[in-house]
């Protein structure tokens, strides 16, 4: 379990009362939800908030079911389905618009009137983007603000007073965060206000039950649904959180509190520790590789002759195929490569013989022998540029076939048929062909080996 996976799973347990032990002697939720419908209807009455006309009360019928209420209208409806998981004895569910004002920055505000300034002593208030707002942290906008007359005039978007953030669209929609209250600051786009409308739910616990995945479902339904996703603010009131008694919500907070640094260092160790793992794996790889080609990984056995022998055959080989007509007379070298009585490396080519001891990386076994890569190959040559067809028949092997895990031809175009005839035979792969990435970042020095097993199609080029 990775350290998000275990985060998550730390907040479900916790807003599914399994954190904490449940007190029977904790006045249940729906007596605060109660007060907060009480108080709600109070600050209609002095205007400071408008009548919610989809207030509703979510309540568990005879039959077991979960049943909403629409007290505007008097409808009645089973929301069983919307119902991810049991809850204590003592707990509700409940609509975020029942009990916290739900709130944006409107765009004709924002066009019309908004002018946002550096911070300063005539403009003092920041103002609040989507990327001051992750999960879970608030970080405050050092570099832009409005002034207190632009932030007074308007009113429901000031954040004057502890209170939820969360973005509402953008790469980090659904994120909430708690707004500290240290200074006033002013919403911008993209960021709602999600504020208690009475003491009676703990925002520390209402942030974890957002952050948790029960809180982000509808969240995530909505970034699945759309190409470019966007709450609104009828979306945000529609969330679903379970509400514990307020004695327990500030339990499961303390809790979490303790219990999440200790997963933020987990999950840190466990990347440090992943990013080692992988290292470890590509040193290790190029350790034994390594030891290999310096011939340090298997003994030296004197009974199976020496490298030097094995290169008199290989010439005497591109011989034979030059005076056969297979291979051209270019392909043969005079290049010999030894160690001088002094300990340094010579090449010699005809009669010239030139130093090369700084080209040669490591001592090797006496048996071994260095060899240019031209002396040992009948044929190097870049792959020349195809005229591509939608006939599957003749794959090209290109770069995107070499990766560093493997060859791979599910990523080869193909040539058109009829120019097949313009690729003489060394273009042709054959088994054992070195297939070498020659350009491109990223890409190149990948290598594989051909393999005619691995082309379901025809030959390839």
């Amino acid at each position: 379990m990775n350290g998000k996976q275990l985060k998550n799973s730390i907040l479900q347990w916790a807003i599914q009362g399994k954190l904490v032990p449940q007190d029977p002697n904790d006045e249940p939720a729906s007596m605060l939800l109660e007060r907060i419908r009480v108080e709600k209807e109070k600050l209609i009455k002095e205007k400071k908030i408008k009548k919610d006309k989809n207030e509703s009360i979510i309540y568990r019928g005879e039959d077991n079911s979960y049943y909403e209420k629409f007290l505007a209208t008097g409808e009645v409806k089973c929301i069983d389905e919307e119902i991810p998981f049991e809850i204590p004895q003592g707990w509700e569910w409940e609509r975020i618009g029942n009990v916290f004002f739900v709130t944006k920055l409107a765009g004709f505000e924002y066009t019309k009137f908004f002018t946002k300034e550096a911070l300063s002593a005539s403009n003092p208030i920041p103002i609040v983007r989507a990327q001051n707002v992750r999960m879970g942290f608030f970080e405050e906008n050092k570099n832009e603000a409005i002034s207190e007359m632009l932030s007074n005039q308007l009113e429901r978007s000031a954040l004057n007073k502890k209170c939820l953030l969360m973005t509402f669209i953008g790469a980090g929609i659904g994120d909430t965060c708690i707004f500290p209250a240290e200074r006033k600051n002013h919403l911008a786009p993209n960021v709602a206000k999600i504020e208690p409308l009475d003491d009676s739910i703990s925002l520390d616990y209402a942030v974890f039950a957002l952050m948790s995945p029960c809180g982000q479902r509808g969240v995530n339904a909505i970034k699945k649904s759309t190409a470019q996703p966007s709450l609104s603010m009828e979306t945000i009131r529609k969330l679903l959180i379970p509400i514990p008694p307020l004695k327990e919500q500030k339990c499961i907070s303390l809790k979490l509190s303790e219990a999440l640094p200790l997963v933020e260092k987990y999950s840190k160790v466990q990347e440090e520790q992943n990013q080692l793992n992988v290292e470890i794996q590509y040193l290790l790889k190029k350790s034994i590789l390594q030891e290999a080609i310096q011939g340090k990984l298997v003994p030296q056995i004197a009974e199976e002759g020496t490298a030097q022998e094995l290169l008199e055959q290989i010439k005497t080989e591109k011989e034979k195929l030059v005076k056969d007509g297979k291979l051209k007379k270019s392909a043969l070298t005079d290049s010999v490569i030894f160690k001088g009585d002094d300990n340094k490396y010579f090449e010699k080519n005809g009669n010239t013989e030139m130093n090369i001891t700084d080209e040669i990386p490591f001592e090797i076994p006496d048996s071994w022998s260095w060899v240019r890569l031209n002396d040992i190959c009948s044929y190097i040559q870049r792959g020349k540029s195809p005229k591509y067809s939608l006939i599957k028949k003749y794959p090209v092997v290109a770069q995107k076939c070499n990766q560093w895990s493997g060859f791979s031809i599910d990523k080869a175009q193909f040539i058109d048929p009829d120019t097949l005839s313009s690729y003489g035979e060394e273009r042709i792969l054959q088994d054992g062909d070195l297939m070498w990435n020659s350009t491109g970042l990223g890409t190149l020095g990948r290598m594989a080996i051909y393999c005619s097993t691995l082309n379901p199609y025809e030959l390839a080029v």
